[in-house]
């Protein structure tokens, strides 16, 4: 069935940065679109930004836009997430998720267990 795990998560000051990584194993996701969502305590899970398959076409919420990257690298099976210039409000658990249903954010192939990132302001 293969598995996605997150790495990269962390406690960092307000206006630091992080990188995200998702790593398959067990299947591939070179052929599919990759997304990352998020869920803050007490909210619903949102999504955050999308990649397609060949890294040509990117999405992005537009509470990230600007301060977030989206990319991949099929040949490591892996897809990242930088995080620039984060707020208070970006503390949350950050999912990827391997072909997200569009205009969701709970239905997709496979979903990562999640990695914590916290931000103090």
């Amino acid at each position: 069935q293969g598995r996605l795990v997150e790495s990269g998560g962390g406690l960092v000051q307000a206006g630091g940065s992080l990188r995200l990584s998702c790593a398959a194993s067990g299947r591939t996701i070179s052929s599919v679109t990759m997304g990352w969502f998020r869920q803050a305590p007490g909210k619903e899970r949102e999504f955050v930004a999308t990649i397609t398959w060949t890294g040509g076409t990117t999405h992005y919420a537009d509470s990230v836009k600007g301060r977030f990257t989206i990319s991949r690298d099929n040949a490591k099976n892996t897809i990242y997430l930088q995080m620039n210039s984060l707020k208070h409000e970006d503390t949350a658990v950050y999912y990827c998720a391997a072909n997200p249903v569009l205009g969701t954010t709970s239905l997709a192939a496979a979903w990562g267990q999640g990695t914590q990132v916290t931000v103090s302001s």
